[in-house]
């Protein structure tokens, strides 16, 4: 017998008829289930938010004051005729891939996720299901991430340098998830650490979490070279060489993120220095998790979109592009979906 998606790709979102509910929508509608705080996943105006306790804070922040519910990771919430749950997904704190079950189908929705534990965020758990949403952020072969421990003693290596050159080294991170996992990956005996406002206003709400970070201190209008000698500072990608920057003196930058794998943008991006590290899944950490579903039936949303769902059905899965306006890590600095925090 040929049963009904439990969910589909409408031009509102991802839609669940048998609990009328949406998966990180794009455009208005009443209930919303959203798997994580970046802009491009919980977006405002919605009647009703169901998200996990550890990602309402920043959401709130955020998007201010929502009709919001909190769900723990692994509770199951009957909605109309769906069960769901959340799991982690391993991308940021917070951050949950949406198990949805409706008359024995089981569907995940992943959201942005990785399957590395970076010791912040809860590890990603692999949920085996009938019909799994993957991202393909970086759906190509020649992403490979390093361990954190090498990237973290390249960067921390980079500072050292930096001070004893009498430089301030400036390092651009999205304000949600990778500048906080970079902050716990620094050595503080190096030097100060310094946060631009919107990821220290991220810090705190996280802190209030009781998730642990480093000490840092606020990059103000005060904060110079002179006031902070031998600083790290931790920035949005758009303050990197900007007029904000020239602050801090004689200076290096750096930016950290998973396009530094591709040489072409390592010389066009990165200013003085690249750093290899992403929040999303490389390309052998999305086929390990596809294949700890055990789900035959894969839809890829943004990202190497084509070349990732035909490599799949190359190789034994039944795999689709599907249509979303979820955005991944963006290539360009001046994009700020991970900065509205």
């Amino acid at each position: 017998m040929r049963h009904e998606p439990v969910l589909t790709f409408t031009p509102k979102g991802i839609y669940c008829a048998a609990g009328d509910f949406y998966i990180d929508p794009w455009q208005r509608v009443d209930r919303a289930l959203i798997t994580h705080g970046h802009a491009d996943h919980a977006r405002g105006g919605m009647g009703r938010y169901l998200a996990t306790h550890d990602a309402l804070p920043v959401m709130r922040h955020r998007l201010g004051e929502i009709n919001a519910e909190g769900i723990a990771y692994g509770e199951r919430l009957t909605i109309g005729g769906a069960v769901v749950s959340f799991h982690p997904a391993g991308h940021v704190p917070g951050s949950a891939q949406i198990r949805v079950e409706v008359a024995g189908q089981i569907w995940v929705a992943s959201g942005d996720y990785k399957v590395i534990d970076d010791g912040l965020s809860a590890p990603f758990e692999p949920l085996p299901c009938h019909h799994f949403i993957t991202e393909s952020t970086f759906g190509l072969p020649v992403f490979r991430w390093e361990p954190q421990e090498t990237v973290a003693r390249q960067i921390n290596d980079w500072w050292r340098t930096c001070a004893s050159d009498g430089k301030t080294a400036i390092l651009g991170a999205y304000s949600l998830g990778k500048a906080q996992r970079l902050l716990s990956m620094l050595a503080p005996e190096i030097g100060p650490i310094l946060c631009h406002t919107a990821i220290e206003n991220t810090n705190a709400v996280l802190r209030d979490q009781g998730f642990a970070l480093p000490d840092t201190i606020l990059a103000d209008k005060d904060a110079t070279a002179k006031t902070h000698p031998g600083a790290i500072v931790v920035a949005p990608p758009s303050a990197l060489g900007s007029a904000w920057s020239k602050k801090f003196g004689r200076q290096e930058s750096g930016f950290a993120s998973g396009w530094m794998a591709m040489r072409g943008v390592r010389r066009r991006r990165a200013g003085d220095r690249g750093f290899i590290i992403s929040d999303h899944a490389d390309w052998a950490g999305l086929l390990w998790a596809i294949r700890e579903t055990k789900a035959e039936n894969i839809y890829v949303t943004h990202g190497y979109t084509e070349i990732f769902s035909r490599y799949l059905n190359e190789n034994g899965w039944n795999a689709q592009v599907v249509p979303t306006q979820f955005e991944g890590e963006s290539l360009e600095a001046s994009d700020e979906r991970d900065n509205a925090a």
